[in-house]
Parts: structure tokens; sequence; C-alpha cells
């Protein structure tokens, strides 16, 4: 029988797993994959929230991302299961609060480190077959790069390939990120990189431990609970606005029947030979 895995896909196995000391050769790997930068290029990473409180595991509404500094870079990780409609919005207002939340009193603008943001979802956001799109600010027409020091990754887990190639490092992890199943896991830790070896063998050892395993499962059932209320108040939201929609209808068509009945009346009185004056009195017009 197959035995039940944790998901490196919810974000407190991603963060236990990426957050370890022991495991900075993972993030160096994952780090220098996905953002496809030479391994040897980055010199030093410091996770700057590695902890995970229980109460973030249970507790709806709460985002259990990776905060790092890479050599003079900011980067941060979410991972992100259910869709939500406003996503592009809020990973661009987290990406500003990175690039701003360390400029102090006194520093230049110059001194505003580059800021990358990684966002793997768990679901399709651009109707293209990519599953990587990188977003920069740039001039419209001649695509000139304003600045370098932003940049907001994309990766739809959706759109990644099923087929394993170890020469793929970035597939390789999302692939990772994405399994669900032992022979998924297997499949993966036959292409021989060390990393995903080492990854596999952590999952493992994770999925064979009975309180990471309930950890896991109190952190699912959070985020569906939260799913299920953001539903329930998007819905209660549709609801109210159609009922105040029918309401203001309502009154709008009882105001028309009135002003037609109004003007019957009228057309009446003056076919029964009434001047005006004495139409404006009957209908107490001013």
């Amino acid at each position: 029988m197959a035995r039940n895995i944790v998901k490196m896909k919810l974000d407190i196995i991603f963060k236990a797993i990426f957050a370890k000391e022991e495991n900075e050769d993972l993030l160096h790997s994952f780090l220098s994959s996905v953002l496809e930068i030479p391994y040897d290029s980055i010199k030093k990473i410091i996770v700057q929230n590695s902890e995970i409180l229980p109460e973030t595991i249970t507790g709806k509404f709460s985002r259990l991302d990776l905060k790092l500094q890479v050599d003079d870079k900011l980067v941060n990780v979410e991972l992100q299961v259910k869709n939500e409609s406003d996503f592009k919005d809020r990973a661009l207002f987290y990406w500003s609060k990175m690039y701003s939340g360390e400029l102090k009193s006194g520093d230049e603008y110059g001194d505003l480190k580059q800021s990358i943001s990684i966002n793997i979802i768990n679901f399709n956001m651009f109707d293209c077959p990519e599953y990587h799109s990188l977003f920069k600010v740039m001039e419209a027409t001649r695509h000139e790069v304003l600045s370098e020091k932003c940049a907001i990754h994309f990766f739809e887990l959706k759109k990644v390939n099923k087929k394993v190639n170890k020469d793929n490092r970035m597939e390789l992890w999302l692939q990772l990120i994405n399994a669900e199943s032992e022979e998924e896991l297997d499949m993966l830790k036959e292409t021989n990189v060390s990393e995903i070896q080492k990854a596999v063998m952590i999952i493992h050892k994770m999925s064979d431990d009975e309180k990471i395993q309930e950890a896991a499962r109190l952190r699912e059932k959070a985020l569906h609970d939260e799913a299920t209320a953001l539903g329930h108040a998007r819905r209660e939201g549709i609801a109210e606005g159609e009922q105040i929609g029918l309401q203001k209808g309502r009154a709008e068509g009882k105001a028309e029947g009135i002003a037609e009945e109004r003007a019957k009346l009228e057309a009446n009185l003056r076919t029964l030979g009434l001047s005006e004056d004495m139409i404006k009195k009957a209908l107490n017009k001013d």
C-alpha cells in the first residue's frame, strides 16, 4: 500500500524544508534553478523568517511565505494553492511592500535593493502554455526596462510537464513541489540529481512523522476553511447586491407606474375640456 506523502506545495511543508539551515544546499539549488542564475553566483542566503508558529498552522487568512536575502537581493517566495481573483494585485502589493520596506529614514532611493517575488500557484492565471511568466517594469512600445530592481515571477503548477527531464532543473523542482504520490517522487529520485534526491528523502521522512502529518492535515483544513469562508462571503455579497437591485427595481417600477397613471389622468382631463390651471390644481402641480 502506497504511503500518504506530505505535499511540498503545502506551504508549511515547503517552508519546513527550505528554512532549515541544514537544507541550505536545497534552497541554493532551488533559487538557482527557478531564477535561472548560475549556482556559484549565489554567495550568501539569509532566511529572514524561518519560524513556523503553531497558530499560523491552524489560523485562517495567515500567510506562510519565505522571506530571503540572497546576496544583495531581497526574495520572497509564496505558495498559493487556491485561486483568488485578485491574486495579481496581491502579488504586486506584496512586491511593493518588500521593495520599499527596508528603506530607512535618511536612506537614498538608490539604496533600494533588487526585489524578486516568486509566486508558485496551483491554478492557471495566464492564457498561455508556458508555466513560467516573468514581469518587469518596461516601456510599452520600446520594451526598454525601467529598472532591474523589479522582478515578479509566476510559476503555474498546472502547466508543468509530467515527463521528467533531469537536464531541466527548473522543471524538476516544480515537479517535486507538485508531486502528490510516491510514484512521482520515485521518478524524480531516479534522475540522480543530488539535491532532488535529498529533498525526496526528506519528504519521505516527514511523511512517516505522525506529528508532521497532523500539522499538514490541520493546515490543509485551515486553507479549506479559508477558501470556504471567502466563497461564502462572495456569494453573500452577490446575493445582497441582487436583493438591493431588486428592491431598487421595484421602487423605480412603482414610480414609473405612478407617473404613467398621472399622465393618463392629465390627458383625460384635457379631453374633458378643463383648463391648464384647473388640471394643475386637480393634480396638485405647482
